[in-house]
């Protein structure tokens, strides 16, 4: 087994300590780390990102390996490192406890601990999706593939797949039951090509892009995306809509609009007009005015955990209830804003059927102008994209 630089575990027990002991998210850490040494090449840049992200999935599993308690000391990363290397490359090169991690190796452990996941988000998943809760729990700690979205505002999708292959992309091949999406197993950086810096596509997982779809856009409708955040749906609209008509898309951050405008002239879409919700003066001045209508709502993000996999050590059930609630302010006051006979779709990255099918169903309890066309769970044990909820309705 070849030999690794230190310089590149250092760098990686620096990242889980920023992760872990400063609440740092992982993706801005890694970001951060290569922007301060930009002399890392492609291979040890994706051997830091890897790595990270492979101990932070397993972060409580490997501490149980290690025989030690949680602890921020350099010394004591730095083992989980090498408990870490050792389980996954059956390689002893580095300094820790050998006999203790195969002692631990060979016990029988909860689940929760086994998938690493904290004790109370585990039981919160299993008490609302039951035993299935344990085959999703171990699909989402399995690392995905990246998907692309062509934009067929550019380019049509084979011939995004040749422009692929001519910078090293051999690999990208297209998604099955899907007229945009593209899979590169591999991995590699696509953020650097040509093909990106000319829009002909976005990183997109496939779940997603089965939301904007069923909003039945056609050009020339005006439509809201109420919860716009950076776009990547408003983008898949636009191109729905051949970029004919008007999109305003909302958010409460206004960093995350810019990124919006940013992507949207790459991507040639000119039909977007971005606007931040400064109060609720800005969603009544928008009743009754959209043709249709996407809630794609604040939630706990659970479904897309193998992407984000710190974010189940920084999720807490309060912050669930809280997100719960906002759920329902946005259902309630932004539904307002479609007009009668137009089409609104709600939308989460969870699976926590109290974020999605009870909220419609409270919904469409206490609003009984709306009705329900279609609603779907994508779940990543089944599917083998991230776990997604959306849920398509009416205003009569």
């Amino acid at each position: 087994m070849a030999k690794i630089h230190e310089n590149l575990i250092t760098a990686i027990c620096l990242c889980l300590e920023d992760i872990f002991f400063k609440d740092f998210y992982a993706d801005k850490v890694i970001e951060y780390r290569f922007k301060q040494n930009r002399k890392w090449g492609s291979r040890d840049r994706k051997f830091i990102a890897e790595a990270v992200y492979e101990i932070v999935r397993n972060w409580r599993y490997l501490w149980f390996l290690s025989g030690k308690e949680v602890s921020d000391k350099q010394s004591d990363i730095l083992n989980i490192f090498a408990v870490w290397w050792y389980v996954t490359k059956k390689d002893d090169q580095f300094l820790f406890d050998k006999d203790v991690v195969d002692k631990c190796l060979k016990e029988e452990v909860s689940p929760a601990l086994k998938e690493s996941y904290p004790d109370d988000l585990y039981e919160r998943a299993l008490s609302e999706l039951g035993e299935d809760w344990h085959t999703i729990a171990k699909a989402l700690n399995e690392v995905t593939h990246l998907f692309l979205r062509t934009n067929t505002l550019k380019i049509k999708r084979k011939e995004l797949l040749d422009a692929l292959a001519l910078e090293d992309f051999e690999d990208a091949t297209f998604v099955r039951d899907n007229e945009e999406g593209i899979i590169i197993p591999s991995r590699k950086n696509v953020f650097r090509s040509k093909a990106f810096k000319a829009g002909y596509f976005e990183v997109q997982d496939i779940a997603s892009q089965f939301v904007a779809p069923q909003l039945a856009v056609e050009p020339g409708m005006r439509v809201i995306d109420a919860c716009a955040g950076a776009g990547g749906k408003t983008l898949h609209l636009a191109s729905l809509m051949q970029n004919k008509g008007r999109i305003i898309a909302l958010d409460i951050h206004e960093k995350k609009l810019h990124d919006l405008k940013i992507r949207a002239r790459r991507a040639g879409v000119s039909i977007v007009e971005p606007k931040l919700i400064e109060g609720s003066k800005t969603i009544k001045r928008l009743h009754d005015t959209a043709d249709a209508l996407l809630l794609d709502v604040p939630c706990s993000g659970l479904g897309v955990i193998r992407r984000n996999p710190d974010s189940k050590w920084k999720l807490s059930l309060e912050r669930i209830t809280e997100l719960q609630a906002i759920q329902a302010d946005i259902l309630n006051k932004y539904s307002k804003m479609l007009k009668v006979g137009g089409r609104m779709v709600y939308a989460t990255c969870s699976l926590l059927p109290s974020e999605n099918e009870e909220q419609i169903k409270t919904f469409l309890a206490e609003h009984q102008d709306f009705s329900m066309l279609a609603e779907k769970t994508l779940r990543p044990d089944i599917e083998g994209y991230d776990g997604f909820y959306f849920a398509v309705m009416q205003r009569n």
